[in-house]
């Protein structure tokens, strides 16, 4: 019996309050997501800025017109969509051979395992001041030292390319997560098709493609959804490192550098329903995607 049969077999009385229980919580739920975002939108069509508080008017879309032709918009959508593009496709792609060699019997795994998790434990403006004194500076940094011993000269991260340290130190937090999703996923791979699969003549490169890949459809699937979503929103780590610039400010770092260095909430809350629509439009379509794979 399926659960929504049970459901329609329970009385009308225990329906009625069991809504009346979870009601609270979807008040509070819809408060605290629909007052912030009235609120935007409110401030979006008026002339509202820091400085000058008292002075405001009704502006309507002039601040969406003026976001779209300002200079900076386009280059950080574009950065918003590299940005997320190059961590998806590097964590997915390192989190599955991590997970493959995790999930087989090496020396030292639970040692492995563990480094691998230890970036969950590090708050993102403190994993981005790592990486940028300790392991990205072109002085006295880890690379440094490695490309000194190579005989070759020192690369300046952050000033040559650092969209892409961005992307690094980003893809770096959420690999443990990556990995994780993947490993649980072929720990439940029926071993029982593997073994047959060799003894049939299988090689290991058929196996995986044919077996194992189509088996973690699903959980990459839900690694790219769930990833893309938070990324969407990557902010401490273009703070902390570059401080913005043309070549590393995001739709996340937009805003806040329209509300907090030029004092236009107006413009910064414009620029937040832009992103909130770019991101519910990537949402739609992958959970379209994920919908499909799990449908195979």
């Amino acid at each position: 019996m399926t659960a929504r049969a049970v459901a329609k077999r329970k009385p009308a009385y225990l329906r009625k309050h069991g809504q009346i229980l979870v009601a609270p919580a979807v008040i509070m739920l819809l408060a605290f997501s629909l007052a912030p975002l009235i609120a935007t939108l409110r401030f979006s069509v008026t002339d509202y800025r820091l400085l000058f508080p008292d002075v405001t008017g009704f502006v309507g879309l002039a601040n969406y017109r003026n976001l779209i032709a300002n200079p900076d918009f386009w280059p950080a959508l574009v950065n918003t969509i590299l940005l997320v593009g190059f961590v998806l496709a590097s964590t997915v792609a390192v989190g599955l051979g991590l997970a493959l060699l995790l999930e087989r019997a090496v020396v030292g795994k639970s040692v492995l395992r563990l480094l691998v998790i230890s970036p969950f434990f590090v708050m993102p403006p403190v994993s981005a001041l790592l990486w940028k004194n300790l392991l990205m500076q072109p002085v006295s940094g880890f690379f440094a030292w490695l490309a000194s011993m190579a005989g070759v000269p020192a690369f300046d991260w952050f000033a040559k390319a650092p969209l892409l340290s961005v992307a690094l130190i980003v893809a770096w937090q959420w690999l443990p997560f990556a990995t994780l999703i993947l490993l649980t996923s072929l720990q439940s791979f029926d071993r029982d098709q593997r073994e047959a699969a060799t003894v049939d003549g299988a090689s290991s490169t058929s196996i995986f493609r044919h077996l194992v890949l189509p088996h973690l459809a699903r959980p990459i699937a839900i690694v790219v959804m769930m990833e893309t979503i938070f990324l969407l929103g990557t902010f401490a780590e273009v703070l902390v490192t570059t401080g913005g610039g043309k070549a590393s400010t995001n739709l996340a770092f937009l805003v806040y550098s329209q509300a907090m260095l030029q004092y236009d909430i107006g413009a910064a809350s414009a620029a937040g329903i832009i992103a909130i629509i770019f991101a519910n439009i990537v949402a739609f379509f992958l959970v379209r995607a994920v919908g499909r794979s799990l449908e195979v």
